[in-house]
């Protein structure tokens, strides 16, 4: 067990939430898209 804190693994623990979060925003931007297209589609069909 280390005596003294190192302040790397708490820099890479902020990474890994900041890339995994900005990740979902994608997929679920990407994914409201997808669905407001689809509903885009079946008004321009009636």
């Amino acid at each position: 067990m280390r005596e003294a804190l190192d302040q790397w693994d708490f820099v890479i623990a902020a990474y890994v939430v900041a890339i995994g979060a900005t990740l979902a925003l994608i997929a679920w931007a990407w994914h409201a898209m997808r669905v407001a297209e689809k509903r885009r589609d079946e008004v321009k069909r009636r």
